[in-house]
């Protein structure tokens, strides 16, 4: 299964139902699992580096992005809102719970998920339909109501936001209100941040992500805001996985 060519990934082939999808895994075998979700690009270089980046947290994490898009990737806006507007979410939804089954089956005792952007969305929606997730950390993104409801919500869930996201019902102030009004409904454990000055993406640092943000007219990138999102991101899948 592995390739060099993937490196430092392992890429392997998941089944579930009558589809097979590509996957790509990093970090030690029996590290907890974490799940790690693309935003509406594809599986490009920004999700490969928070892989990577997850993968070293603490005392280490086993990361694992599945390829939603079935090798797609969108290269400017339009082809990533075409890309996201033609995913099925609810086979994206069986992807993830084929993931996290992979994972606790290869070494891992827990497995969570997290996701930025429509990945974040689906993270949400995983803590309310995939029973076999422990924790979820969700990024600028939150799901239609009629994919899931978060009020429903099984998995502790923490949740970060941009202060000046224009991502409106999506990712924006009121989107994320809404979020912890739901999640204290749901009576699971939860953390809802908003963090000021930042807009969507902010946690995408590699040059060309960075790049790519200011070609989409959002708020430059602030260090300290990424850092304490993944103090906040490790504290968190450290207390609910056990690494």
């Amino acid at each position: 299964m592995a390739d060099s060519s993937y490196a430092p990934f392992k890429k392997i082939q998941i089944q579930r139902d009558d589809t097979t999808f590509d996957a790509y895994v990093v970090g030690k075998d029996d590290a907890p699992g974490i799940v790690v979700l693309q935003e509406w690009w594809g599986v490009d270089f920004e999700i490969k580096n928070h892989a990577v980046k997850i993968s070293q947290l603490g005392s280490g994490f086993k990361a694992l992005i599945p390829d939603l898009y079935r090798g797609k990737v969108g290269l400017d806006v339009a082809e990533a809102q075409h890309l996201m507007d033609g995913l099925d979410w609810q086979g994206a939804v069986k992807d993830i719970a084929a993931s996290v089954n992979w994972l606790k089956a290869n070494g891992s005792k827990k497995a969570g998920v997290t996701g930025y952007c429509m990945g974040g969305a689906l993270s949400i929606a995983s803590s309310v339909l995939v029973p076999e997730v422990d924790a979820v950390v969700a990024f600028y993104g939150v799901c239609s109501p009629l994919l899931a409801d978060p009020s429903q919500a099984k998995a502790p869930v923490q949740a970060h936001f941009g202060e000046q996201d224009n991502f409106v019902g999506f990712s924006d102030v009121t989107a994320a209100k809404s979020l912890e009004e739901k999640l204290k409904a749901s009576g699971v454990p939860h953390e809802v941040y908003i963090y000021p000055g930042n807009g969507h993406a902010f946690m995408n640092r590699s040059a060309e992500g960075i790049e790519r943000r200011k070609n989409m007219g959002m708020a430059d990138e602030d260090e300290d805001a990424v850092q304490l999102a993944w103090s906040r991101f490790e504290s968190w899948m450290t207390r609910y996985l056990g690494a």
